[in-house]
């Protein structure tokens, strides 16, 4: 582009000197940045500082303190993905992607363990529900938490305020305290505050890794995503294990009438909304 501006005016230049006048005059190729905060809250701060405190206070407690996020749901077909890899023959995909010509979906619902660096990915084939975030919990625990925490008593989950697992949404509590009562273990939930999702560290620890483990590799089945996410790793050890949770859940389920007034779900005296605990009821 700066060389045809340059001929318009009159000057004959090869790119070689556009790209030695563009360095000289520090032009460099820059991706855009999501930086620029859309909004605050009030208890931003405090509520980070509270997560610092509480992620120490269980790694040294020998209790597991794990990041929980859902990846973007993905066709199953011959849709197009971005990325490239190397292949003998030219990679053919759809010129549309119609949901209509998909064979099934796939929702990658995933896990991080901060202690040991290991993903734990769930695949599911039907909707991302409060019922499926915490049917996810339950096979990370009896696959791998219990395994590697047998004497945990407490288990700290980090996750974003919205979604599946929402801090406003009493069916995600009742799930989850389902889920408490079903392991016998007490699940602390620490929300990030509002626009703060990023600083989840499965958000830039796992899912990238995750991501350009999949590029370029057409979706045509649950068991090719299953392989193709089961070889994220990186030179640091992350190594992720990958579970295929093939059940129909329900959308738009509500929690039970009385829950509201009777669960048993512990709210912190500070910032309550976003931290609370689901202790084992016998």
């Amino acid at each position: 582009m700066a060389r045809l501006e340059l001929l318009k005016k009159g000057y004959s230049v090869s790119r070689n000197i556009v790209r030695y006048l563009l360095k000289k005059h520090e032009y460099v190729k820059r991706k855009a940045q999501k930086n620029i905060t859309m909004g605050g809250h009030p208890d931003r701060n405090a509520q980070f500082e509270n997560i610092t405190q509480l992620k120490q206070d269980y790694l040294d407690a020998g209790n597991p303190v794990i990041s929980m996020d859902t990846k973007k749901k993905e066709l199953l077909g011959t849709f197009y993905r971005n990325g490239s890899l190397y292949t003998q023959a030219a990679i053919q995909t759809n010129d549309h992607d119609f949901p209509s010509s998909a064979t099934g979906s796939v929702i990658p619902h995933g896990f991080y363990d901060l202690k040991r660096n290991t993903g734990y990915i769930t695949l599911g084939t039907s909707h991302d529900t409060s019922e499926f975030a915490c049917d996810s919990l339950f096979q990370w625990w009896v696959n791998e938490g219990i395994i590697h925490y047998p004497k945990a008593k407490s288990l700290l989950i980090l996750c974003d305020g919205g979604g599946s697992n929402s801090s406003r949404h009493y069916i995600f509590k009742e799930d989850l305290q389902k889920t408490a009562n079903a392991l016998g273990l007490e699940i602390r939930i620490a929300h990030y505050p509002p626009y703060t999702s990023k600083y989840n560290p499965i958000e830039y620890r796992f899912f990238p890794h995750v991501t350009r483990a999949c590029e370029g590799v057409v979706f045509d089945s649950v068991e090719t995503v299953k392989t193709l996410i089961s070889r994220t790793s990186t030179s640091k050890g992350l190594t992720t294990i990958v579970h295929i949770l093939d059940k129909i859940y329900e959308t738009g389920r509500k929690y039970a009438a009385d829950f509201k007034e009777i669960m048993p779900i512990v709210f912190d005296t500070h910032l309550p909304k976003w931290n609370y605990r689901a202790i084992p009821q016998e």
